[in-house]
């Protein structure tokens, strides 16, 4: 290993300050992995005298590029299973009854890396909402532009589209460009891809019905979750729903927010400004797929892997 102690240290602080992304002692291998590629790409000849020139004025012009290197892009399809159980079972149902009158939903996909998340819930959308003449609007949004390119061209490799992603589905909204899959317009036409730092103000943004905010809390100290959390609320509908990662709770951090177990997930709701109950959730109603069969045992029995 070549990254000196000092030259961590840098690096953590800006990745802090930029992102609110925590770079904990022993994390040194992650960021000497990640950064290589970056040096090797500057001419340099290791990470440390690259951490050096980005301390130069003429170095200045790479710090985002460190930024996103160190954004972790963990994700697939249809990842963990239980949030899209039930969003099919209990949300989708609901926020239909509640949005009759206008007939859009919109839904925030944040933190979406390469936008499988996003095409996801797009995918469920269709299949469930778009038919009964809702329109859908999916925002999703990532700190790293490459990212959001490549959300917007949402095109994937054979391996990323064997991680999760059912066959079924990949027949109906894909199609084969070259060696890879391209999602369908349909698909593509419901999700607006824009960067977004979650640590910072919030740029102009539509009112949620539903935020999916999954495994991005995790990365930040507790004065920046309940600052996220906080802005979170107040770019959501009333009676929203907001879906966390598993290893993530509101619990300890935001009590603005209102817990309803459901299964082994968890959804979390604004709590009313005034005291008085949450408007109910629906009942469960078991997800089936246009054959007829359960949801989860056809098109979610794939690996657990957004």
């Amino acid at each position: 290993m070549t990254l000196s102690p000092s030259a961590f240290a840098y690096v953590a602080d800006l990745v802090r300050r930029e992102a609110a992304i925590v770079l904990e002692t022993g994390k040194e291998y992650l960021v000497e992995a990640r950064l290589h590629p970056l040096a090797r790409a500057a001419g340099l000849p290791d990470v440390t005298a690259y951490v050096t020139h980005l301390q130069s004025p003429v170095g200045r012009v790479h710090r985002a590029a460190v930024v996103e290197a160190l954004t972790t892009n963990e994700t697939s399809w249809f990842r963990d299973r239980e949030p899209f159980d039930v969003l099919v079972s209990h949300v989708i149902p609901d926020l239909l009854a509640r949005t009759e009158a206008r007939r859009k939903i919109t839904i925030w996909s944040a933190a979406c890396s390469s936008g499988q998340e996003a095409y996801t819930i797009a995918m469920l959308m269709a299949e469930h909402v778009v038919p009964k003449g809702w329109q859908v609007e999916i925002v999703a949004t990532d700190i790293a532009p490459s990212m959001v390119r490549r959300t917007q061209e949402g095109r994937y490799s054979q391996l990323e589209v064997g991680r999760g992603l059912p066959a079924p589905l990949m027949v109906k909204h894909f199609q084969r460009s070259g060696t890879q899959w391209q999602v369908s317009d349909q698909l593509r036409s419901m999700v607006r891809a824009q960067t977004l730092n979650l640590a910072a103000p919030f740029p102009l943004l539509p009112v949620f019905d539903l935020v999916f905010l999954r495994n991005v809390l995790i990365y930040f100290d507790q004065p920046t979750k309940h600052g996220v959390l906080s802005r979170v609320r107040r770019v959501m509908s009333p009676d929203g729903y907001l879906f966390l990662g598993g290893a993530e709770t509101t619990l300890g951090v935001d009590e603005t927010w209102h817990r309803t177990a459901v299964g082994r997930f968890t959804l979390n709701r604004p709590r009313p400004q005034v005291d008085g109950p949450l408007p109910p959730v629906l009942p469960h109603r078991t997800p089936r797929t246009l054959t007829g069969a359960p949801l989860t045992s056809t098109l979610l029995s794939t690996q657990r892997a957004n």
